[in-house]
């Protein structure tokens, strides 16, 4: 056996400073790795000496990429070349159309730990609407109110917190609570910034829609993208223009929903969901802890699934439950459930703050669409905010920033959600696997997680736990993880 290291990511700006101390005759690119192991399955040669040739022949492998993966459609090969982007600048309300690519992986500036300066995008559609100046006096409002909250709830966290506050260690998370309440009344327009990794598959996929995009925002994003990386590996990326699909499909569904909408007369509905019900499941999984337990079974043994469901059927429900603890039995807070999990789906609708959303579109691998933000559903206001009585302060700039959206929506309806501040609401559809919703449980139920996405969690868990009793046996946050195991497996 032989493993041997092909290559890893170093920081460009080290190699153009190894170029200018040492030029090289054949340019640095990924695209010979795609063209090494693009031939691995049709040349008998080892790997390693794949790679040193595609290395002497750049303009050749290149050739032989764009034939592979453009002619022959073997789209994988493009994964192999990987980049590393710095993106400064962004609004946060783009950020969420750049992470909606589940392939690729992220690392956002936080506004639970980072205390914001007043640095906002102006929207190109608000310059041409004619509404920069009152964009801009909102926005001021906005951010005049943030940072009145952070000083009042700062002081709030530290009288409530006196025991932590007596340990200076503490200081910075009594701080960051502070920071994470005030920042619900700051706009969608704030700057944001990420350090994103992709493949050039996925780069192609994402030039090709920031392409078709209705935002001007997003299609300069797609320009940039493009202009610093199309010279690296130029035979991995060919289609980066916008497609009909991309351009028309979500326009037409738009227009025919709202036919089907005046014709059927249906009523769109007003009033903001109660927050008792934020998360919803509309979707359960029939018979879901029988089918991981038939799962379970099917790759434990030789059995066609028809007879593992049959088994299964005839199990008590002490053998069923045996059964799930022996899967879940040696976990660790650091292990995911074996991948049998993944059989049973569950569906959930809610309605979420932008704060809350931010976090869950993290979770890449559950399926989740959403509505645009909607200020007839309500905003979220913090326990604190109403505590250290600014809560009618926080709605009157709320009001204006309601009255400008409403502006913008008849001029400028694309960009109507810059406005909007990380209070407001959407309605989201998420359906998520038992395996993943573990993974949800563990980091968004633990005692350290921000309060919105945890309340959203146990919903779901909640929710969830009533038609997926067993196979949920051990989903919890991180910091019960311990307890809750020996409670469970007694």
């Amino acid at each position: 056996m032989d493993v041997i290291l092909a290559g890893f990511n170093i920081d460009f700006e080290t190699i153009k400073a190894l170029h200018a101390a040492a030029p090289l005759s054949d340019p640095l690119t990924p695209e010979t790795l795609s063209a090494a192991y693009a031939r691995i399955s049709r040349n008998p040669r080892p790997v390693n000496e794949l790679r040193a040739v595609a290395r002497r022949e750049v303009e050749k492998a290149r050739r032989s990429n764009q034939k592979i993966v453009f002619d022959m459609g073997h789209s994988s090969v493009a994964e192999h070349a990987v980049f590393n982007i710095d993106i400064l600048g962004v609004s946060r309300l783009i950020v969420e159309e750049i992470e909606k690519f589940r392939l690729c992986s992220y690392t956002e500036k936080s506004q639970r730990y980072i205390r914001l300066d007043d640095d906002v995008v102006l929207p190109a559609e608000i310059k041409t609407a004619g509404l920069h100046q009152r964009f801009v006096e909102t926005i001021k409002a906005q951010n005049g109110l943030y940072h009145e909250l952070y000083h009042g709830l700062r002081d709030h966290m530290f009288r409530m917190h006196n025991d932590l506050a007596a340990d200076p260690a503490q200081h910075p998370v009594i701080d960051g609570w502070a920071k994470e309440d005030a920042r619900y009344i700051v706009s969608l327009a704030t700057e944001a910034q990420l350090g994103m990794t992709l493949n050039a598959r996925n780069l192609e996929l994402m030039l090709r829609r920031a392409a078709a995009h209705p935002l001007a925002e997003v299609r300069e994003f797609g320009e940039r993208l493009y202009a610093v990386t199309q010279n690296i590996a130029p035979s991995l990326v060919r289609y980066t223009k916008a497609t009909p699909f991309d351009i028309h499909t979500r326009t037409e569904l738009r227009e025919r929903t709202e036919k089907l909408m005046g014709h059927y007369a249906v009523d769109e509905g007003t009033e903001a969901t109660s927050p008792s019900d934020e998360m919803t499941l509309v979707a359960p999984f029939p018979q879901g802890d029988d089918m991981v337990l038939a799962a379970l079974i099917h790759s434990s043994s030789h059995l066609a699934m028809e007879r593992c469901r049959a088994l299964v059927g005839q199990l008590s429900q002490d053998e069923k439950t045996a059964m799930m603890k022996a899967a879940c039995r040696h976990m660790e807070i650091y292990d995911a459930p074996i991948r049998e999990f993944e059989y049973a789906d569950l569906t959930f609708e809610g309605t979420v703050s932008a704060t809350c959303f931010a976090q869950l579109k993290r979770h890449r691998m559950v399926t989740l669409t959403g509505q645009t933000y909607n200020p007839a559903l309500g905003v979220t206001i913090p326990e604190s905010i109403r505590a250290i009585g600014m809560a009618d302060r926080f709605m009157e700039v709320i009001a204006g920033t309601e009255d400008l959206y409403s502006r913008i929506e008849e001029q400028a309806p694309e960009a109507a959600s810059y406005i909007l501040t990380n209070a407001h609401r959407k309605r989201v559809l998420m359906k998520v696997n038992a395996r993943e919703l573990y993974h949800i449980s563990r980091l968004r139920e633990d005692g350290h997680a921000q309060w919105d996405i945890r309340e959203r969690a146990r919903e779901m868990l909640q929710e969830a736990r009533k038609v997926l009793p067993l196979t949920l046996l051990l989903a919890t946050g991180k910091d019960t993880f311990e307890a809750f195991r020996t409670t469970v497996m007694d």
